[in-house]
């Protein structure tokens, strides 16, 4: 991915998975206009390379691709727990009732129809994103068995109360929102110290062990995982 996908990471990451060169551009540029970050791959391998690096916030999957087509990489991505749950919007030309479901059944979140309306494709992006944010109305996000509560600045896991600092607290809160995601050290510093604060890149590394201490306890499953010359990520295969 370009640094132009990557700067921002508090922003959506949208994945365009399009051969068509001209629709892909026309995408790219309403969806950065939405506010949105946008990675593109035009065949089937590219995107599943892409999605193996860096899991997207949604994809944006056209069904007739070369090399793999999108109904086959919707099946890939729905066998693996770190994406089983990803955000898939299917592109298509295709407009009959049976591969409408086809296409739904094989693991799609919603179907829309080329020629399809900006508008109506945004407003969906939109409530897809809504609708798979951790975060209640309560002000609590709940993943696996941690539990974060924004209003009264706890934590806990398994029910036990977790006692962390203002950065810890932060850290851990921007990685619940983007499970499975990994995250550069400089992403991290823009995303939860703040893009004009200058920290040096390895102070997220000594936040991150003290929040790993904080979350383990030397008897949890350690949740966060380091990628070698990529960054860290909360990890989502066990999260239930």
């Amino acid at each position: 991915m370009t640094a132009r996908d990557t700067a921002n990471p508090s922003k959506p990451l949208v994945l365009v998975v399009e051969d068509e060169a001209a629709l892909a551009t026309m995408l790219r540029y309403n969806l950065e206009k939405e506010g949105y970050r946008v990675a593109e791959a035009g065949d089937g391998e590219e995107a599943l390379t892409m999605l193996a690096e860096r899991k997207p916030d949604l994809v944006l999957l056209d069904w007739m691709l070369p090399s793999l087509s999108g109904i086959e990489i919707c099946r890939q991505i729905r066998r693996k727990p770190a994406t089983r749950e990803l955000p898939i919007i299917m592109l298509t030309a295709r407009g009959e009732e049976g591969d409408k479901i086809r296409g739904l059944n094989t693991g799609a979140d919603d179907y829309l129809t080329k020629p399809f309306s900006l508008p109506e494709l945004m407003a969906r992006v939109r409530a897809l994103l809504r609708r798979a944010q951790p975060v209640s109305q309560k002000g609590q996000i709940a993943w696996g068995d941690i539990t974060m509560d924004l209003a009264a600045h706890r934590v806990a896991r398994g029910g036990k109360a977790i006692h962390l600092g203002p950065t810890e607290f932060r850290l851990l809160q921007f990685f619940l929102q983007h499970p499975g995601t990994v995250f550069s050290r400089e992403e991290l510093l823009d995303a939860v110290w703040g893009p004009d604060i200058y920290v040096e890149p390895r102070t997220v590394d000594v936040h991150i062990r003290r929040l790993r201490k904080a979350l383990n306890c030397d008897t949890e499953t350690d949740i966060i995982r380091t990628v070698r010359a990529a960054g860290y990520a909360l990890d989502n295969e066990d999260a239930a």
